[in-house]
């Protein structure tokens, strides 16, 4: 039998991955730029490879195995990877660098201070912030100066890149015709790496207006006129004297305490308003829950699905995907909704017509003004005190109309071969308001209350008689 000639391993591989783990490494931690140094200096690889197997092929001739130094298919396929992987990283610089948008934006975050000069202002200036990316906090000062400071958060691989984007980066105070604008200036303005949290400290008189693409917004204690643009972020406006207008494509929005009126428009989730002396005015779709608690001079809310005026809101307001909630509403209220709908305690003339939804209608004292209702394709059920007075016409199409008020003026045709119903005539001894309910394939039901009789008086209270004294023992 032939004897096995023992083939020594090669020292290339081995090498090889040395060299190249030493390269990222010096990438990874010194910013070593692979791009630059394996244009210039590729071939390196070529001559060490060479220089490793001429070295080899040496040291076989001598013990006596040629063969051993030869270039196996393990090497060639280990070269190829390697140079692969080196490919990966350095067209991963290439579109960090290069390529705008999302791409740009990966990476760690990190914070560096950001200061900006205060600016002496007159006390009623007009301001204007305008930022692309970042937070936006203002509130209100004595000072009749801005003063602008926050954050500069860069995304990048590394903390030396990221300090290299916010450089280029700052925010100016700037005059601007009769107003001022705080802006973000430098040649990384806008660079979608860079966000700016801005917290703004300007005169409680100046008339405030900002404009942002991505971020939240916070506003308090103002005293004249707030305008936000926000495109995605939410807003939160509190305690101001002066009107409020937001506009936005996506956000959570909150308006407290005003004593000015609102407007909100565009798209977006939640509304939340309570405490405005003005009026509410909402126009757009939002596909959150819209609250509305408190607002003096009444809602009106504009929608695909939903066009509603309601003139005075004392209490509670919810409008949410298929369902729409008002209580305690005292003023007139009009309302076209496809929707389940529920009106509670209204103080003025109702006038509903719906689609495809339930309405509900309740009163716990007797209405005094007119109420027409008018649904298709589902069913009206209205609660009134017992005491009420009222004349009806209700009209019910491939439906029944169940009544608990009766009364000899009162005419009630049930469906018979056709399935239409009709209820009509006048209820109580006083003069009431009109009330006309229309719908078609659904029911209609009248029920009576009895919140606003007053409860029996309470039996007087009888002192129980004295326990008998029991006798002394003698």
């Amino acid at each position: 039998m032939a004897n096995l000639r023992r083939r020594g391993s090669s020292l290339f591989p081995g090498l090889l991955l040395l060299f190249v783990g030493l390269l990222l490494l010096l990438h990874n931690y010194r910013g070593l730029g692979i791009v630059d140094v394996l244009g210039h200096w590729w071939p390196l690889i070529l001559i060490f490879w060479g220089a490793v197997k001429l070295y080899e092929r040496m040291a076989a001739s001598r013990s006596g195995d040629p063969g051993a130094a030869k270039i196996t298919a393990g090497e060639v396929f280990l070269v190829l990877g390697l140079l692969s992987l080196l490919g990966i990283v350095v067209a991963a610089e290439y579109f960090r660098g290069n390529i705008p948008g999302h791409f740009r934006e990966w990476g760690n975050s990190f914070d560096f201070d950001l200061e900006v000069a205060p600016k002496s202002v007159p006390a009623d200036a007009r301001i204007t912030i305008r930022n692309g990316r970042g937070n936006i906090s203002v509130r209100p000062s004595d000072e009749a100066q801005i003063r602008v400071s926050g954050k500069k958060n860069a995304k990048a691989w590394s903390e030396n890149d990221a300090q290299k984007v916010a450089d280029g980066i700052g925010v100016e105070i700037v005059k601007n015709g009769d107003g001022y604008e705080i802006h973000p200036d430098g040649a990384g303005a806008s660079d979608s790496r860079i966000n700016l949290d801005l917290d703004v400290a300007v005169p409680k008189k100046a008339s405030l207006t900002i404009r942002n693409e991505k971020g939240d917004i916070t506003v308090a204690d103002m005293a004249k006129p707030v305008s936000v643009a926000n495109g995605v972020g939410d807003v939160e406006i509190r305690g101001t004297n002066g009107d409020v207008s937001i506009d936005t494509r996506k956000s959570d929005i909150k308006v407290s305490d005003t004593k000015g009126s609102i407007k909100i428009s565009g798209r977006g989730r939640e509304i939340n308003v309570s405490g405005a002396t003005g009026g509410l005015t909402i126009e757009g779709e939002f596909y959150g829950a819209i609250r509305a608690d408190k607002v003096a001079k009444g809602v009106r809310f504009i929608s695909q699905r939903t066009d509603l005026t309601l003139s005075q809101l004392a209490g509670h307001m919810e409008a949410s995907p298929g369902n729409l909630e008002i209580f305690d509403a005292p003023g007139n209220l009009n309302v076209r909704s496809q929707d389940d709908i529920t009106l509670e305690n209204a103080g003025g003339k109702v006038k509903v017509d719906n689609r495809r939804g339930n309405v509900e209608v309740r009163f716990s004292v007797p209405p005094k003004d007119d109420i027409e209702i008018n649904n298709s394709s589902a069913g009206i059920t209205l609660s009134l005190p017992e005491s009420s007075s009222f004349e009806i016409v209700a009209d019910c199409h491939s439906g029944d109309i169940d009544s608990e008020f009766q009364s000899d003026s009162l005419k009630l045709i049930s469906g018979t071969g056709s399935g239409d119903s009709h209820l009509e005539g006048k209820y109580g001894s006083g003069r009431g308001p009109k009330i006309i309910l229309k719908t078609s394939y659904g029911s209609i039901s009248l029920h009576r209350t009895s919140s606003d009789i007053p409860a029996p008086p309470k039996p007087p209270r009888v002192k129980a008689p004295p326990a008998p004294e029991k006798p002394e023992e003698h």
